[in-house]
């Protein structure tokens, strides 16, 4: 079925699949790498590749039959980074802990019943867990989503839990809610969790609640990785995020109100 006769929102889908795909890839791609990378038929493809020139969002070299996208994609998305993260301490917060620890860093936010991931540094170590940036998780799955819980009353909680637990993929994995109720609330104070083997086994994360917002929503900064290595060291690494979530705070508060 090609693009025009099928439903917005597949088309939609493949128009951002594509995209995502020229990111992870980042070299001009032929029509045959692309309809081999992403599953869909040649025909559709086409004529998908046709459109997003046509708008200006791709480039087509007819010489080696390639395409690749052009500034235009970069101008889309180019505000949104500064919209969300700010123009100063929160991303160099992330830097100096990924140069402390070389372990995978990340800034989240909640999207619904999931947590979503809106900017992640990926671990240097050999042994990691890849975290793609976009991606999103359960709240009940994820330390960083417990943290967002904790911002809620309790009746919000315990609604987000339930409602989480049916997005959970898997039956065997959900969780009580009176359980989670009870561990969200112990989060309350200290705005700080640690996770062993959640969300991945052999892993470990931890993350702090940041004093600032993004449109309002609460902000929570982790860093996780291998077990072995992250628990020996979460008294550590605790107290390297409590203190650069003190310096985003003071950084927010410091500076100069827009326009």
């Amino acid at each position: 079925m090609s693009p025009a006769h099928a439903s917005p929102v597949k088309s939609a889908a493949r128009v951002l699949q594509v995209l995502e795909h020229f990111r992870n890839v980042r070299v001009p791609q032929s029509l045959k790498q692309l309809t081999t990378a992403l599953g869909y038929p040649q025909s559709s493809t086409t004529v998908l590749l046709k459109s997003l020139i046509a708008l200006g969002y791709l480039n087509y070299d007819r010489v080696r039959r390639v395409y690749f996208p052009t500034l235009r994609v970069a101008d889309l998305g180019d505000w949104v980074a500064n919209e969300l993260l700010g123009r100063g301490r929160m991303s160099e917060a992330m830097r100096d802990i990924h140069n402390a620890t070389g372990e995978t860093v990340s800034i989240a936010v909640q999207n619904d019943v999931f947590i979503q991931y809106i900017r992640v540094i990926q671990s240097t170590h050999p042994l990691r867990f890849f975290t793609e940036e976009g991606s999103m998780r359960p709240l009940v799955e994820s330390a960083l989503g417990w943290l967002l819980m904790s911002t809620h009353a309790d009746d919000e909680v315990e609604r987000l839990i339930r409602r989480a637990n049916i997005a959970v993929s898997s039956p065997e994995r959900r969780v009580p809610v009176a359980q989670m109720m009870e561990k969200v609330a112990s989060l309350r104070s200290g705005k700080v969790a640690y996770a062993e083997g959640v969300p991945l086994q052999g892993g470990a994360t931890v993350c702090v609640l940041l004093p600032v917002a993004v449109h309002e929503q609460p902000v929570v900064l982790g860093m996780g990785g291998a077990l072995d290595r992250v628990r020996p060291m979460k008294a550590r690494y605790t107290a390297m995020l409590k203190r650069a979530a003190q310096e985003v705070g003071q950084s927010a508060a410091t500076r100069p109100a827009a326009g």
